[in-house]
């Protein structure tokens, strides 16, 4: 029998990576999707092509605030995996949209651990958790270094790690939570800083955008490759026993190194080109450095990143650059005529 598995927040970056990776193991997957006037598939429409009407991928319409909607579909799949990906994921958004970051990201993750429970509880669970629960705690951040999150969203993610605790201790559930540090890729949202960057850099040579315009540049973080980081969140649920992992690179850069890195591969000025500390992009409280320590992944989950600092900042450009048109070899061209 193929292995049955329900993912939430299918249609983000990590939850398209995590179904290719699931539909190439030979599950079956099923991926809820929140019913919206204009539904955006792009990151999935590929494996909606090849897999659906074969039967191996199913999308579900289900709002997380609806307790009953999803104890019906545990009730009806009956799952042997569900990931929780889906969240109000951005940081900076957060501290305007505090109360509906609480209830997507904390309240529903009660509701779905509480509908395994009553309709499945054979199922393993895994929760998306996040780096940014440690917030002004001093790195290298690990399994066991104290919260201290300066944010709504990092705020609901602590509450929901701790209902994923409580619900494996108390009903001695299969439930786990992945602490992953920042992951990027092409499939990134163009509102958070990484992509920003690849995306305008392409804007500005082809006379889009005259600028790029952060905030604080100094802010450090540990960037992996969600294509990576999937595949650690899959192990995590491989294992005999739930537990709670750290997931990173152990490496930390600036935004500002991110820009210099992204900048230099094209040759772009960036004196002439970038903009920083903005108003409108600083934060009421800042989390200045964010580095992971994943040795217990690495020796549990024989788990390591493949890709570099480097490799995603040239990965990402250069779908950006493709994405309008232009190659590194054109980008290089324009950019000397431009600066």
């Amino acid at each position: 029998m193929k292995k049955k598995a329900i993912i939430t927040g299918i249609t983000g970056q990590d939850g398209s990576y995590l179904a290719e990776l699931l539909l190439k193991k030979n599950y079956q997957v099923h991926g809820l999707l929140r019913r919206t006037s204009f539904l955006n598939l792009d990151r999935i429409q590929h494996i909606i092509n090849k897999y659906e009407s074969g039967g191996q991928l199913t999308l579900h319409y289900i709002d997380m605030i609806d307790t009953s909607s999803i104890s019906s579909l545990v009730k009806k799949i009956k799952p042997n995996e569900f990931y929780n990906l889906a969240a109000m994921s951005h940081v900076g958004i957060s501290f305007y949209t505090g109360e509906a970051t609480l209830n997507i990201n904390a309240v529903a993750t009660y509701r779905i651990l509480d509908a395994i429970t009553k309709n499945y509880n054979k199922c393993k669970f895994y929760q998306a958790s996040s780096s940014e629960m440690f917030g002004i705690t001093p790195p290298p951040q690990n399994e066991n270094s104290l919260f201290n999150p300066q944010s709504p969203y990092g705020i609901s993610k602590v509450a929901a790690f701790y209902t994923t605790r409580y619900f494996r201790q108390a009903h001695k559930m299969f439930a786990a939570n992945g602490i992953l540090f920042n992951h990027e890729s092409p499939r990134r949202g163009i509102n958070f800083v990484t992509r920003k960057i690849t995306y305008t850099v392409a804007r500005i040579l082809i006379g889009k955008e005259k600028k790029l315009v952060l905030g604080n540049v100094n802010i450090k973080r540990d960037w992996g490759h969600a294509e990576d980081y999937v595949l650690a969140i899959w192990k995590i649920l491989q294992q005999k026993n739930p537990d709670d992992f750290v997931i990173a690179t152990e490496m930390n850069h600036t935004i500002w190194e991110f820009v210099q890195e992204v900048f230099k591969i094209v040759g772009l000025n960036v004196k002439k080109y970038v903009e920083t500390n903005n108003p409108k992009f600083l934060r009421p409280a800042e989390v200045p450095s964010l580095k992971g320590d994943s040795s217990k992944a690495k020796k549990i989950l024989k788990w390591k990143p493949r890709y570099t600092f480097k490799d995603i900042a040239r990965i990402m450009l250069e779908s950006d650059l493709k994405s309008h048109g232009l190659n590194i070899k054109e980008a290089r061209l324009i950019a000397k005529k431009i600066n």
